[in-house]
Parts: C-alpha cells; sequence; structure tokens
C-alpha cells in the first residue's frame, strides 16, 4: 500500500534468539548424543554467536552438521543463525525438527516463538512462549517473552502477569519492570504503574524509558527531587540521540507541570530537531497520495449489503484531538467494547493490495460490490471476538480519516464520528510527546501544520460525499457542556443515553495510547495551553496560517 499508513499497533520486537544458558542443566544435557569434537564445534558455535560472528558461527554450525543433521540442538542453533540474517520462515521449519526430537526442550520454544513472532504469528508466538515458560518455570526470559508477546496481542492481563513472574525470578530484569509498568498503566492501575517506573528509576537512574513513563502518565507531578534529578540526566553530554529524545520530552512536561512555560517550549523544540532527523517523512509525497485517495472514492462503491457494519463505530481524528476521550465515554456504556487502535482495517487493504498486486488506491476503480462485502465480512470477523460480550465496538485508529472511502464501501451500515479539537492545543500536545508508534509529521511544526491542512482537505471532500454520515464531536464542546455532548456521542454512535457514560472515568478497560492516565479521571476543564504560552505559541499559530 503506497499510503503513509503508521501501524497503531507497537512493533512485534522479540528478546534475542541467541541464549545459550536458557535451559537449566539439571534437566539434561543439550549436546548428548554428540561426539566430543562435534561438541567442540557446538561450544564454539554458541561462543560465536555470543559475540555476534555469524558466518563464524555458521562455518562451526556446518561442520557439526555434516556428522549430526539432525541433532536438535545443532538444528536450533542453525535456526538462530537464520533468524540474525532475517531468514525466519527458514528458522521456523528447523526449530519444529528440533522440537520432533526433543519436544520439552524451552531454549527452542523460546526461539521458535521469536521467530513466529517476526513473522506475524502472534498467536503461534504466544503459544510457543507458553510452552517454554512450561518447560523452564524458574527462567526469568521465558516469561519476559511470553510478557511482550501477550502485551502484543493486547492481553495485558496475561501481559502483567508474565512480566511480574519474570521480576520475581530476575528483580534486576529492567526491560521487563518498565514493560510492566506500561502494562499497569493500560489496566489502568496508576499507582502501582508509578512505583514500578520508581523502582525502574532507583535500579537505573539513567533510564530514559523509566523517566519518559512516569512523567508521561501525568497522573501526579514528579518531585522537586526528581525533577532536579531529571533535569541533571538531561545535560549529560553522553546521552545517545534516542535517550536524549525520550529526556527532552519527559523534562518539558515536567517544566510545564511547573509553569516554567519558556524552558519548557526551548526544550520540547530540541527534543523534536532530535526525533525528526531519525525518519525519512516527505509531506509533499504524503499530500499526493491523500489527493489520490480523495480521487480514487469520485465514484460511489458499495458493498452489495447496506446493513453491514451496524456492530461497529469508527471514530476519526488527527493525534490528540480527543478520540481516546470520545471511546472512554462510549466504552462506559454497557454494550460498547472500546477496541481502540485497531490496525485491521489497514491490514485488510494492505492484503487486498498484495492480492491484486496494485497499491492502493489504484485498485479502487476495478473493486466490484462483491469485492467490499467481502472486505467487510473479513473486518467483522476479524474484530468479532472483540465484541463476544458487547454488541458494538470502536475502532479508533488514527488512519481512519484516510479510510472513510473504505469504511463507507465495505461497512455502509457502520458509524463515523470525528473528533475534533483546538488545532493549537492538539498539536501543541502531539509535538510534546514522543509516541510509541512513531507518527513522524508530529516533530516539525510546519510537517504538522500541512499534515493538519490534508486532514481537512480530505475530510471536506468526505463529508461532501457522504452528506450527514460523519458526525462530528467536539473537543472545547465537551468541556463546556459535558453532559449534552455526551448524550449527542452516544445519539452520533446509535446508542440510548446509560449515566454510566458520565461516569466514564470510573470504566475498567485497557487504555493503550498517550491518554491513558487522563482518561481516568474526571472531566478537566483547564486543558488549554495556548493562552500559557502567549507568544511563545506564534511559530506554531504561524504554521497553521502558512498551511
Amino acid at each position: 500500500m503506497s499510503t503513509p499508513l503508521v501501524n497503531s499497533r507497537a512493533n512485534w520486537q522479540a528478546a534475542a534468539a541467541v541464549a545459550p544458558s536458557v535451559v537449566p542443566p539439571s534437566r539434561f544435557n543439550a549436546l548428548d548424543g554428540l561426539s566430543p569434537r562435534v561438541q567442540r564445534l557446538v561450544i564454539r558455535a554458541q561462543q560465536w554467536l555470543d559475540r555476534s560472528e555469524i558466518e563464524f558461527a555458521d562455518r562451526s554450525l556446518a561442520q557439526a552438521a555434516a556428522s549430526a543433521p539432525e541433532h536438535p540442538e545443532i538444528l536450533r542453533l542453525r535456526a538462530v543463525t537464520l533468524h540474525l540474517r532475517q531468514r525466519y520462515n527458514e528458522a521456523i521449519e528447523l526449530l519444529r525438527r528440533s522440537l520432533a526430537t526433543r519436544p520439552d526442550d524451552a531454549a527452542t520454544w523460546n526461539t521458535l516463538g521469536s521467530a513466529l513472532g517476526e513473522t506475524r504469528d502472534l498467536e503461534g508466538a504466544l503459544a510457543a512462549f507458553r510452552r517454554a515458560s512450561e518447560e523452564a518455570p524458574d527462567l526469568a526470559m521465558s516469561w519476559f517473552n511470553l510478557g511482550k508477546a501477550s502485551d502484543a496481542l493486547l492481553l495485558s492481563a496475561e501481559s502483567e502477569a508474565a512480566y511480574a513472574r519474570a521480576l520475581a525470578l530476575e528483580p534486576a530484569h529492567l526491560p521487563a519492570r518498565v514493560l510492566r509498568a506500561n502494562v499497569l498503566k493500560t489496566l489502568g492501575r496508576l499507582d502501582e504503574a508509578a512505583a514500578e517506573f520508581r523502582a525502574a528509576i532507583a535500579r537505573k537512574p539513567d533510564s530514559a524509558e523509566a523517566w519518559a513513563g512516569l512523567v508521561g502518565m501525568k497522573s501526579e507531578p514528579i518531585s522537586d527531587e526528581e525533577l532536579a534529578a531529571l533535569e541533571r540526566l538531561h545535560r549529560r553530554p553522553d546521552l545517545r540521540d534516542h535517550d536524549r529524545a525520550l529526556i527532552g520530552f519527559a523534562t518539558a512536561l515536567a517544566l510545564e507541570a511547573r509553569g516554567r512555560l519558556a524552558e519548557a517550549f526551548e526544550t520540547t523544540t530540541a527534543a523534536n530537531a532530535i526525533r525528526r532527523k531519525q525518519f525519512n517523512w516527505n509531506a509533499d509525497d504524503a499530500r499526493k497520495v491523500f489527493e489520490s485517495i480523495g480521487d480514487a472514492f469520485a465514484a460511489p462503491h458499495s458493498s452489495a449489503e447496506p446493513d453491514l457494519g451496524r456492530e461497529v463505530v469508527f471514530l476519526v481524528s488527527l493525534p490528540r484531538a480527543g478520540s481516546t476521550l470520545a471511546e472512554q465515554i462510549l466504552a462506559a456504556h454497557p454494550d460498547v467494547k472500546g477496541a481502540g487502535e485497531l490496525s485491521i482495517l489497514p491490514e485488510l487493504l494492505r492484503e487486498e493490495s498484495r492480492r491484486r498486486g496494485v497499491d492502493f488506491p489504484a485498485w479502487i476503480a476495478d473493486a466490484s460490490a462483491e469485492d467490499w462485502t467481502r472486505l467487510g465480512r473479513a473486518y467483522l470477523e476479524r474484530t468479532a471476538p472483540i465484541r463476544r460480550e458487547h454488541r458494538v465496538s470502536t475502532d479508533k485508529n488514527l488512519q481512519n480519516w484516510q479510510l472513510v472511502g473504505a469504511i463507507r464501501a465495505m461497512l455502509p451500515a457502520a458509524r463515523l464520528i470525528e473528533c475534533r479539537r483546538d488545532p493549537v492545543e492538539a498539536f501543541w500536545s502531539a509535538y510534546k510527546h514522543q509516541f510509541a508508534n512513531d507518527l513522524p509529521f508530529t516533530y516539525d511544526l510546519d510537517e504538522l501544520a500541512a499534515y493538519w491542512r490534508d486532514y481537512e482537505r480530505l475530510m471536506r471532500v468526505w463529508h461532501e460525499r457522504y452528506p450527514g454520515a460523519i458526525a462530528r464531536h467536539d473537543y472545547e464542546a465537551l468541556i463546556a457542556e459535558p453532559e449534552a455532548r455526551i448524550r449527542a456521542l452516544l445519539d452520533a454512535a446509535g446508542l440510548g443515553f446509560d449515566p454510566a457514560c458520565l461516569r466514564f472515568h470510573e470504566v475498567e478497560r485497557d487504555v493503550r495510547t498517550a491518554s491513558a492516565g487522563q482518561v481516568r479521571a474526571p472531566l478537566a476543564r483547564d486543558t488549554a495551553r495556548a493562552e500559557r504560552y502567549g507568544t511563545l505559541f506564534d511559530p506554531l499559530r504561524a504554521a497553521l496560517a502558512r498551511a
């Protein structure tokens, strides 16, 4: 797909597949059945892998395989070298052959889980890591991998439990501590999350991820001592760019909370400059793609089944424009499951593009009503598990505004709600955050403004093409008249009023966005920042004016 779509789900990033000591020696000797000479070759290969010398490891393994081609440990280590070369399917084949001989080997299950995860077989990866944890229950790495796989599949409770088990076995495992804190935040256990972030900082005071997580929660300001430590860390000249950006964003948020606005603005600008260099984003190229999408849907397109999609509400918005809050309100309704930023719709369109051998939206003109019906049914099938206990589910992927035409064609009866916020406020909120899903246009004010211009143009196209089909939900109006706007939001979603929606902050659900802490507090009326910054926001206003 040529569309500059950004996957909202966190990228799979499995733990290292090379773990020579992952099998407890009391279980069995991994080299049983090999001659002393071949054992030496395998041990040498493990040592080369520890040093990331893949070619030398390959040579040792080739010699070992000449004598014992089907030995399970040789197969596993050969799979590791293939994994490190990103030849994941070949690695999986060798690992399955190894497991046929040695089915209780935690090391092999771990390596298989990593390879399956890289091929996006997340269900398979989860099963492999569960088996590894069963075979080696005292191994922290197995539980850590299980935590990551569970989180990738949005199984937050299982993920948190797996990370907790890993930390019980290995308290110094910093990545497990930080990731557990993030999952606790997702689950709404904010006090526990803050404590875990602080525990990580106590063990590693320069952990950029832990500082960013703690300050980014916004549930409570950090202490004066913590702010002083954060500022000292930010001034260190030896920070890597990745850490300097994370620490910069955290420092800016903390400074803003203290009212030190000039310093906050300067620090935010510097952090964004670092991040912008890490991405290849061209606003002109993006604009051309967005225009092509609007043009592709100039003619009417629709499923052969006009009632398809009644069980879905799509929220359409720019980043930080209030869609998480709108979803939280809807999810308070007993009929609704708030599903968050699902990647299913863009994945389906990418799959269709691969099937046709033509990028989206170039194939739109050739799509029949039956094609749209097929795609719509596929979306409903893949989201059906989300609605096991609810009649309606939401989808607030930040790409939805680009795909309104496809949504209308695939699921004509689905509800569409556009969430809007004052652009200066929304873009400042986006500009001062480092997003886990790497929205590349948020790190430069002119590019943010250009993206807003493109959004406005395409949304005008959709409103004109589908009159009355896209309801508008305004953040500032919600702040001014909460009950009236909540009733209107529920009506736009095809839902009857339920008083629980007025107490949306009490809903227990996973929230995986930067607003995870905010939506669990009562509606705040003092979220505007533009007036406080005064002329400091003139560059942002000027960028919007140029757009």
